[in-house]
């Protein structure tokens, strides 16, 4: 214990009593992990429930969960909703909600079938023709939601109604189809195999090779960059744990993939999608300026931040996405249909919130909402595949998101926010 002596008020000179200084105690291993998982309890739980929801349902199903013809359909049957939650969660960190995504899925959609079907236009013309319409719906709302300053929930609720309508009379009350086979591998192709016969996609298993070495790679270089600027790092020992945890998770799943017909097309699109929106939400001025607004947007206008710059842009990003995801709906089913879409925003929603995303915005990760949506994925598929009627999984799914909603409370007030 070291001993000093201080000086203050009084006469001259006048000493206080020695004052001991005592050294903040090291921390443990144990006691550095148990910070992390508190700072992050809201992601990991969602990873900790994910693992236990495949666990039960592969016991209950007799193992037929995680059979790779499976794996691969919970992927294309769920892509369309994970990219839409990409973009819902950052609509959401800035603080707004988006209900037109489900309309603009089906418009969006009806256009591609009108363009490719009715009009025989090249599939990738007509690819590009429904990105850019999805930018603009976005810009149209945003600029209402930014500069108008009328309320996100107005707006898409407007937009929900209006897009659902122009779909039906688009349509007509009927589907259009077959699209081209090309347009069709967006969602039902996978990647092509290359090398010798081996039993396994080997193209698959290099992709999973790749994503191991990167995953390696951040690992690493994000506990050096700790180390440089001296934050506290867990110890050797639990790093390298969790490092190879991830790694083995991802040997399974591309064994998986890699033994049926390799991994799909739509997975690729998503993982593209997840490193890029994750990159810009943690490493750019964009979206450090959306997490500003979300928290706190008069702190964030008196920064110096264009808020309705910013969140102009997450509207357009939001119809983009929105438009991506309607055509790969569309290209599932093979059809223009006016109901495509139904309830889709609920999905997105539902899974940015159980992902960790916060009500009151400023708080979220697009890895989160992945999750978030792979939770209500798996849950679809495991009660459908045990005989559990459409009814009780409504019933479960709105039990799981009012119970995700309740623990970020639950955290808030713990913290005395």
């Amino acid at each position: 214990m070291k001993l000093t002596e201080m000086t203050r008020g009084g006469e001259p000179g006048e000493q206080l009593p020695a004052v001991p200084i005592v050294a903040a105690p090291k921390q443990t291993g144990l006691d550095l992990l148990r910070d992390q998982l508190r700072r992050n309890v809201r992601q990991y739980g969602m990873i900790f429930a994910l693992a236990l929801i495949i666990i039960l349902f592969q016991i209950w199903t007799n193992g037929i969960l995680l059979k790779p013809l499976n794996v691969t359909n919970l992927i294309q049957q769920n892509s369309y909703i994970l990219i839409l939650a990409i973009g819902m969660v950052i609509v959401i960190i800035a603080g707004h909600i988006d209900l037109s995504v489900g309309s603009v899925v089906g418009f969006v959609g009806a256009t591609s079938a009108v363009l490719m079907v009715n009009h025989h236009m090249a599939w990738p013309l007509a690819l590009a023709i429904c990105l850019v319409l999805g930018a603009a719906i976005g810009a149209f709302q945003g600029y209402y939601i930014a500069y108008v300053e009328i309320p996100a929930f107005i707006v898409t609720l407007a937009g929900m109604l209006a897009f659902r309508g122009a779909t039906q009379v688009m349509l007509q009350g009927t589907s259009i189809a077959p699209f081209p086979v090309g347009f069709q591998k967006i969602s039902n192709g996978f990647l092509p195999d290359i090398g010798p016969d081996t039993n396994y996609h080997n193209l698959t298993l290099l992709l999973g090779l790749a994503v191991i070495v990167a995953m390696v790679w951040s690992n690493f270089r994000q506990r050096r960059m700790q180390i440089q600027y001296g934050f506290e790092v867990l110890p050797t020992s639990w790093f390298l744990t969790k490092v190879v945890a991830q790694c083995a998770a991802v040997v399974v799943f591309a064994m998986l993939l890699a033994s049926y017909q390799g991994a799909p097309v739509v997975l690729i699109i998503l993982g593209f999608l997840l490193v890029g929106f994750a990159f810009m939400m943690k490493s750019t001025v964009l979206g450090r300026h959306v997490y500003a607004i979300g928290g706190n947007k008069s702190a964030a206008r008196l920064s110096g931040i264009k808020d309705k710059r910013v969140i102009f842009l997450v509207f357009v990003n939001m119809g983009l996405l929105s438009a991506l995801a309607g055509m790969v709906y569309a290209a599932r089913l093979n059809a223009g249909t006016p109901q495509a879409g139904t309830s889709f925003e609920l999905e997105a929603i539902a899974a940015a919130f159980i992902g960790g995303a916060s009500a009151t915005g400023g708080v979220g990760t697009v890895f989160g909402a992945i999750i978030g949506g792979m939770v209500l994925g798996v849950l679809n598929n495991g009660m459908s595949l045990v005989g559990i009627g459409s009814d009780w999984q409504q019933v479960i799914k709105g039990a799981v998101l009012l119970a995700a909603v309740w623990f970020d409370v639950y955290n808030k007030k713990r913290g005395g926010s």
